[in-house]
């Protein structure tokens, strides 16, 4: 590859040492593109020892479209009998779709690599992201999180709004709905038609459509995983937030908290009032729980609780005035031992503690909320946007202490 046009048009370190800011377990792209009822999911994950994100989501995308153009109805699964006619689906041999799906991307690589196509214009902006996930002391790690900076170039997006999304999921009772949700949300998301009028409602239609196709899967496997979700679409000079249970985003500008949401929990008054309504209780067992079992109100899965675990997501947006330094995204096992109001000191130092600036500081926040106590899977992602170095200098030294 050294040497291929590749290397001119992305100039960007193929080294293990790359400074690539998003995360090794980072989903950066996957794509569902087939119309209902035939779903097909292609993960492909971006690592810092692998391409750039930009050309990554390139390749994807000619891949999909050549694959696409297949007759994949001969990877058909036979059907189960007995079957509802909603829950008839085609479903595909997931193995011989992804050889089918690499013998493309490779076909599109070395045709690349002979002549290189038009290219779409990059985006202008790129937000640097600051990313890290532990498993803690729980048995499993069944947090998932992505970064795609590059939306519209991945769905073919031409509208002249540009468009970077982030998410994190808590999974929970296994990592499937999470996996799911991680997978297919911001797929649903390109799919839908107010997504270029109104992204709070798109928001609110992708999370009801992935977790309407995590049903279908659920009962075919006969899963019983759940997962809240709090995903950030950046588009134009807007920021929309949506999210399902107690995973939560939030804004911070000019060093001060900018509050987006109000988390999904069983003693919130008015979720307490939505579940006693249907029937259901909540109840105190070491923290309030759904009819003595989930300790969210909503989420992706959980189809034994619902209606009371609602699939309903919330979403808002706000105007982004330009003097914005990051959004924050993490799970409840941050937000268990750390309160909001102490983010913007707590990034702040972990800017002036890390030689490369920003790159760590997800990182640095996750060891702080272990050591506040919390035992839960950490995931933490910060989106930087303004750069970090700015951030520090704007700042200026930290004060002695008194």
């Amino acid at each position: 590859l050294l040497g291929s046009p590749f290397v001119h048009i992305f100039p960007v370190s193929f080294a293990r040492k790359s400074s690539h800011p998003v995360g090794r377990n980072t989903i950066v792209s996957s794509t569902s593109c087939l119309p209902n009822p035939v779903f097909l999911s292609t993960d492909v994950t971006s690592n810092q020892e692998d391409a750039p994100p930009g050309l990554s989501v390139l390749l994807c995308q000619a891949a999909i479209a050549q694959l696409l153009k297949d007759d994949l109805l001969r990877f058909q699964c036979p059907q189960e009998a007995n079957l509802e006619e909603e829950e008839k689906v085609v479903l595909l041999e997931s193995e011989a779709v992804q050889r089918l799906f690499f013998n493309k991307l490779i076909g599109v690589a070395l045709s690349w690599n002979q002549e290189l196509p038009q290219f779409p214009p990059p985006p202008s902006q790129s937000f640097q992201c600051s990313v890290h996930a532990i498993k803690n002391t729980r048995r499993k790690m069944e947090d998932k999180h992505v970064a795609l900076a590059e939306f519209n170039q991945l769905f073919g997006i031409q509208d002249g709004v540009e468009r970077a999304y982030y998410a994190v999921f808590d999974g929970h009772g296994g990592v499937d709905a999470a996996t799911f949700a991680a997978t297919h949300l911001h797929v649903a998301l390109s799919h839908q038609e107010a997504l270029q009028s109104d992204a709070a409602t798109a928001f609110k239609a992708a999370f009801k459509s992935t977790d309407d196709m995590f049903r279908h899967k659920a009962k075919r496997e006969r899963l019983r995983s759940g997962s809240t979700g709090v995903a950030v679409l950046i588009h134009g000079q807007q920021l929309t937030v949506a999210w399902l249970g107690d995973s939560q985003a939030m804004l911070v500008r000019r060093g001060e908290v900018v509050t987006l949401m109000d988390p999904h929990k069983p003693d919130r008054e008015d979720e307490k009032q939505r579940i006693e309504d249907l029937g259901g209780c909540i109840t105190y067992m070491g923290c309030w729980r759904v009819n003595g079992t989930y300790a969210v109100s909503r989420a992706i899965g959980d189809f034994d609780q619902k209606p009371y675990v609602s699939g309903d997501a919330d979403s808002s947006t706000v105007q982004l005035l330009g003097d914005e330094d990051y959004v924050l995204l993490a799970c409840d096992g941050f937000f268990d031992t750390v309160k909001p109001s102490e983010v913007p000191d707590l990034v702040m130092d972990a800017l002036r503690g890390t030689a490369d600036v920003g790159h760590r500081v997800a990182q640095r926040l996750v060891c702080h909320a272990k050591a506040e106590g919390s035992s839960d899977n950490i995931t933490v992602m910060v989106v930087f946007l303004r750069p970090s170095g700015q951030l520090l200098a704007a700042a200026g030294p930290e004060s002695p202490p008194a």
